[in-house]
């Protein structure tokens, strides 16, 4: 039975990095029998500037029908003065809620090809692989009540809330035990309960998830310490769990361990697996339209959905043998070119991709 993905390309380097994953998808279907019909829509400021809403109706009554969601990046300098409300943001947020997407799967892994694209020595970062599992529909981006007010004494003040029930909790823990079970069978619990009582709660309910997976190692870390860690001796670390807004910075630091953030894909899983795939970069306004993008974040989402929505592993192998095999080859995008490689533009490295995939 055919699947629908909608393609959802959004806004500055969306556009070109979403079509080279298309071509992936095109290639699947003709060469080696995947059954997915595409269908595309607007979100983020591209939607904003055609019918005046970051997410327009039809654009989410098409999400929720869909079997899977590729998304490219929303957002650019051209929508920053709009008001909070229609920021091209509001339409991605829009979507992990009203999909309740609240598992965000964030893989840093370094490809031994870019070993010294790193920022960090080889020895520190050669053979990385973390999984991030990010807590997505909740926490202080999404508390009630937040906003800015104006004090008796005329001054403003801005407020958000963090949240969290303990059945949100409960929820992301089991995805990152049942992760790590699949894995090196080891989870850390990012928090910063010595000061905030919300994440105190938060490390009372992963203890006693933990109590019914006791194969899998668990162990806690305050995110001030984490950050530093990840940046020390990051192999130390196999599965990470955390809140949203703890998971949207820590995962953007170990993205730059691997060379590129260019380079990762990420996840976001509803309690069914259904899922919207995405690079974990933005819009990249400042490059767009000039063929400069790296598409393999793109690419390897999409082999993240076909092996975690579609249940379709061997043809996500068959992605990420291909992303290896053109790094083999040399071809780099600006963002990680280094001298004696050949540097690509963003539709031939996505060519290449597709010629490696039907090379195998």
């Amino acid at each position: 039975m055919s699947k629908n993905i909608l393609i959802l390309p959004g806004d500055g380097i969306g556009q070109e990095i979403v079509a080279e994953a298309v071509k992936v998808l095109d290639c699947l279907q003709k060469d080696f029998g995947l059954k997915v019909e595409l269908e595309e829509a607007l979100v983020g400021g591209t939607a904003y500037d055609d019918s005046g809403s970051p997410l327009p109706e039809s654009t989410l009554k098409l999400a929720k029908q869909a079997d899977s969601l590729l998304l490219g990046a929303v957002g650019g300098y051209k929508w920053e003065s709009l008001d909070i409300a229609v920021r091209p943001e509001k339409g991605l947020l829009g979507l992990r809620a009203g999909l309740e997407l609240f598992a965000n799967l964030r893989p840093a892994i370094l490809y031994p090809q870019l070993a010294e694209a790193s920022t960090l020595k080889p020895e520190v970062v050669s053979g990385l692989n973390i999984m991030i599992v990010r807590e997505l529909t909740g926490g202080i981006y999404f508390g009630q009540p937040r906003g800015v007010r104006t004090l008796d004494n005329g001054e403003k003040e801005g407020y958000n809330t963090l949240v969290y029930r303990e059945s949100e909790i409960e929820r992301i823990a089991k995805v990152a035990f049942d992760i790590a079970g699949k894995r090196d069978s080891r989870v850390c619990s990012v928090d910063k309960a010595n000061v905030l009582e919300c994440t105190e709660l938060w490390r009372d309910v992963v203890n006693r998830v933990g109590e019914a997976h006791k194969e899998i190692e668990l162990s806690h870390m305050y995110v001030d310490n984490a950050a530093m860690q990840l940046v020390r001796a990051p192999k130390q670390f196999d599965v990470m769990v955390t809140t949203n807004m703890f998971g949207d910075i820590l995962s953007d630091c170990a993205a730059m361990l691997t060379g590129s953030i260019g380079m990762l894909p990420s996840a976001s899983l509803d309690a069914k697996s259904k899922g919207m795939y995405e690079p974990i970069h933005g819009s990249a306004p400042d490059i767009a339209g000039q063929d400069v993008a790296n598409p393999l974040a793109t690419i390897l989402s999409v082999a993240m959905m076909l092996r975690y929505s579609l249940d379709e592993a061997a043809l996500a192998e068959r992605i990420e043998q291909a992303v290896n095999s053109v790094l083999d080859q040399g071809l780099r995008t600006q963002d990680i070119f280094s001298e004696g490689m050949k540097k690509v533009g963003t539709a031939d490295m996505g060519d290449a991709v597709v010629a490696a995939m039907r090379q195998q």
